[in-house]
């Protein structure tokens, strides 16, 4: 079996993470569709994921994709996590979720205290909710309840963490409206985006997508991204058509094994905001990616992921960052002493920081 190294590994993802250069601005919804969507748990850091990529990005910019030019859009997605996803993929990330089941589960059902029948019945009462309006968590729950004539539907709706909205979201019935103020709003994908096409088979698509962006990847790597079983992550990445190689002793999945032999190594800093898709990417082997300090400062508890401060594709310290009045100051614990070259490009990474969200720039190293 072909062999690869940590080495390689490294260099190639951080490539195919952008993280070797920067981009123009413009080229914000294809890092997206690259990346496998961006993690929007905290939309500042979706906003910073994407900054950490592009060159002048603006603040705002996540909003008008969002919100007027509609393409990206902010869902539910694997895991049941929240990720901004390009518009025009969305049809073929949708059919993916629609394979979903562990909400149909009797296990599910009960520790949410809703039978099947009340489930559906839920589902089409969102879904008709939503004809031709955008509307906060409290105005579905009400116009849920008396679509349906069962007030028990809106109080399953205002339940805290939204777990029945995702599975609405999994099967295309809701995705996410532009805020009133400080209230999240819902509207219908098939009123909201213009009409696409899903591929009959999306979860191979998804597979390599994944390969082509996280991987080399085993298949309880990729069935913790996807939200699956092992058993099943393995039969999906065997429709893929990749190839397979030994790392540690493990057969790991590889969508571009020539690729990954001759990338350069990245050289540079990048400010990782919390939740990069870099650092997710590497959750199960962050070991490896690790210059001093432990896993523990990263992978927090909760599923809190710190921000990163990357020198040459490895994590090399964390990083936070608060406003106070007009300063901007970020806060720099590195793991290890860093180089003098690697403070310069520190500095300079908190200089395009403040060029994207302001303020006087203030370092505290510590």
């Amino acid at each position: 079996m072909n062999s690869i190294t940590w080495k390689q590994v490294a260099a190639w993802r951080a490539r195919r993470h952008g993280l070797h250069t920067l981009r123009p601005a413009t080229e914000a919804t294809t890092v997206v569709s690259e990346l496998c969507g961006v993690h929007a748990q905290l939309m500042s850091s979706a906003g910073l994921t994407l900054h950490a990529r592009l060159d002048g990005f603006a603040a705002d910019e996540v909003d008008r994709l969002l919100w007027q030019e509609r393409a990206l859009v902010k869902t539910w997605c694997m895991r049941g996590t929240l990720h901004l996803l390009p518009a025009a993929e969305y049809p073929m990330w949708q059919a993916g979720l629609d394979t979903y089941e562990h909400y149909r589960k009797p296990v599910w059902l009960r520790n949410f205290h809703i039978t099947a029948e009340e489930q559906d019945q839920l589902l089409d009462a969102v879904h008709a909710a939503l004809d031709g309006q955008v509307l906060t968590r409290e105005q579905l729950a009400d116009a849920a309840a008396r679509s349906s004539g069962n007030p028990a539907i809106g109080d399953r709706l205002r339940e805290s963490w939204g777990a029945h909205l995702k599975p609405a979201s999994f099967q295309g019935r809701l995705l996410f409206g532009p805020n009133d103020g400080q209230k999240v709003r819902f509207a219908r994908p098939d009123q909201w985006l213009a009409a696409g096409e899903a591929p009959a088979n999306p979860l191979p698509e998804i597979a390599t997508r994944f390969l082509n962006a996280h991987g080399p990847a085993t298949r309880e790597d990729f069935a913790r991204w996807w939200g699956v079983t092992p058993a099943e992550g393995a039969k999906i990445l065997a429709g893929t058509g990749a190839r397979q190689a030994e790392l540690d002793g493990q057969s790991w999945w590889v969508s571009d094994l020539d690729g990954l032999r001759d990338a350069e190594p990245v050289r540079g800093v990048r400010l990782l905001p919390a939740f990069d898709q870099y650092v997710v990417a590497a959750t199960r082997h962050a070991e490896h990616f690790l210059r001093g300090g432990s896993t523990g400062l990263i992978y927090r508890p909760q599923g809190w992921l710190s921000a990163v401060v990357l020198v040459d594709a490895m994590f090399a310290g964390i990083w936070r960052h608060q406003r106070k009045g007009k300063r901007l100051v970020v806060e720099v614990e590195p793991f290890d002493a860093l180089s003098a070259k690697a403070k310069k490009g520190v500095e300079a990474e908190v200089d395009r920081l403040v060029d994207h969200l302001g303020g006087t720039p203030e370092i505290v190293w510590t």
